[in-house]
Formats: C-alpha cells, structure tokens, sequence
C-alpha cells in the first residue's frame, strides 16, 4: 500500500502509483489518453493490465494493489516491466464469483458497476477484489469482448455472471404428478333406489288425481352435463311427464267440472206487481 497515506479506494480499484520521471517519459512520447499500462512478471510469464492514478511514488519504485499482485504472483520489492498500452474499448464482459455469498446481493450488477469506476481495464484472467458492504468479494475475469484486454472507461458494456465456483444446485424434488379427480357423472337421479317427485297428488274436494309418473329408468336417461342442441333462445322446456284428468275414477261425478257452473240465490226474494 502506498505509504504515508490512507487511500482505500487505491486498494479496491485498478489503477498503481507511478514516480514523476514516468510521467515526464510518457508526455515526450505522445501516448493515447487514458494512459494504460501492461504490467508483466517476466520471470514467471505473467501480466495484466491497469491504469494510473498519481504520478507520486518514490522514483524507481511503484504501488500497485496487493490483488494485482497476486495475478503477477510477485511480493513486494519484485520487478517487473511496465509498458504503454492501447486497448479496445469493452462491450462485454463476464465473471465468475469465488464464494456463494455473492449471492446474497440484492443487486450484483448495480454494485459492480459502482465498482468498476475504480478500474480502468480488465484483463481475462484476472482475479479482481471488490469491497462491499465491509466484506471483499473476488471476482474472475472469465471474458472480455472484443479482447483479451480491454477499456472499460466511458463504455457501455454487457455484463454477465456465471455460478459461483463453491455453488451447490438445490435438491429440488419434482412434485408427483397430482391424478386428475374423475369426474363423476351426476345423473338426474341418484345411484340410489331414491327416486324424487314420484309421490301421489291429492286434490282439495277430496277427489284423488292420476298422474302418470315417468320411470326411474326415464329419469336416470336424462343426466347432467349433457347439453340440449336443440335449445332455442327464448323458449323454456319444462319436462314433465304427467297427465291430468279432471274426471274422478271413483264414480262419484259423472258429470265434467264445469268451472262457475252453479246456481245462484238471492238473501231477499223479490215481490210481484200487482
């Protein structure tokens, strides 16, 4: 870490320390703004790229985070070889967290966004430290489109994540398959001998009244659920089979009911005219 100072967002971010004489080096060449740099561990074959921050260090030496580091897998006082780099801007990229507890963000790509303005590139490969909500998560580089390095300053790039490597698919059990219940036929009677509306009527004069009532084999035909391809609209269907007779067969009344057929008297008779 950079001496004398508390600078965080140094450690969290991309970019190094880098001494003034670099900076005097780079304007006499002419580089491309934004300056990037490559930073290779030659002995080992090793690199990555970043960006700078100051140009403050002490002259012959550089400050670099300690995750950058561990992808050039050097210690400190270790050298390395530091060139000028262009890269293509980014419009892609992917990353696969090393725990499942970054699972537990609410939103990833919103905090990684916020994240990356601390960084200048990224380089497939890479194994890169971001600090959240007081806890490190390390995120590697799986892709970069439309290269193996690329600038992700001012650039609209898609992100995508790929499963944490420690994550464990849920032992979902597939549901059994719920039998459909059967549908019972209702019919228009019961499967019982109990048969409805198959009484005798009785009459007000006392006079017993035939009706011919239909069969249980009749009413069982007729079921539920069947519908009547013959309905018109308007026209009610009322399915009665029953017949009427007005006439008793007792005997009694030879005669047909005649409806007001009786005679009439008078409470005062009346009187002649003489």
């Amino acid at each position: 870490m950079f001496p004398g100072h508390d600078r965080q967002e140094v450690e969290n971010g991309g970019k190094i320390f880098l001494p003034p004489s670099a900076l005097e080096h780079l304007t006499r060449l002419n580089v491309v703004y934004p300056m990037l740099f490559k930073l290779t561990n030659v002995a080992d074959n090793r690199y990555t790229h970043c960006g700078v921050l100051e140009f403050v260090a002490d002259e012959g030496k550089m400050y670099i985070p300690y995750w950058m580091m561990r992808n050039l897998m050097i210690d400190e006082g270790a050298m390395i070889q530091v060139e000028s780099a262009t890269l293509p801007v980014a419009s892609f990229s992917k990353f696969e967290p090393q725990s499942a507890e970054f699972l537990d963000i609410t939103n990833p790509k919103a905090m990684l966004e916020n994240a990356l303005r601390n960084f200048a590139c990224l380089t497939t490969g890479d194994m890169i430290a971001i600090r959240y909500n007081d806890r490190i998560y390390e995120l590697r580089v799986l892709e970069t489109r439309p290269g193996e390095a690329v600038s992700i300053i001012e650039c609209d790039m898609d992100v995508e994540f790929a499963k944490p490597i420690d994550y464990i698919e849920p032992d979902i059990r597939p549901k059994k398959e719920e039998e459909p219940e059967e549908e019972h036929e209702m019919g228009g009677v019961c499967d019982s001998s109990f048969i409805p509306f198959l009484g005798s009527g009785n009459r007000l004069d006392g006079k017993s009244v035939p009706i011919a009532c239909p069969t249980a084999a009749q009413l069982a035909s007729q079921r539920r659920g069947i519908p009547d391809y013959d309905f018109r609209i308007g026209q009610l269907n009322f399915c009665r089979n029953m017949k009427f007779n007005n006439n008793g067969n007792d005997g009694k009344n030879d005669r047909a009911f005649k409806a007001f057929g009786g005679a009439g008297t008078a409470l005062k008779a009346k009187t002649s005219k003489s």
